[in-house]
């Protein structure tokens, strides 16, 4: 029981962070490679969940995909995706600290 809540609890994790990459407009390529560099995850899962994602939100995606960026949004999507996974890997790691207590 405790490998199906800490998968399902991983899984959430994934999907938590590709939607902060989405927010920076990063394309799922970009997505998968900041995730395995600053959060080191595996590239197939991100690329499993965002897919996943995908079929559940069509029109999201498919409107996500249609927008442009700008040189300045890449560099500063890239700089703040940076510090916020890493604010996030940090929170993710004192929250398992604390709910391992018992």
């Amino acid at each position: 029981m405790g490998d199906s809540s800490s998968s399902a609890s991983y899984i959430h994790l994934v999907q938590h962070l590709i939607e902060k990459c989405l927010i920076f407009h990063m394309t799922k390529e970009e997505c998968m490679e900041a995730l395995s560099k600053h959060a080191n995850i595996n590239p197939t899962i991100t690329s499993t969940v965002w897919n996943e994602l995908e079929k559940v939100n069509k029109e999201f995606f498919e409107a996500y995909k249609m927008k442009p960026k700008n040189n300045e949004e890449i560099m500063m999507s890239q700089e703040e995706t940076t510090r916020m996974l890493q604010k996030m890997i940090s929170a993710s790691d004192s929250s398992k600290g604390a709910q391992h207590d018992d």
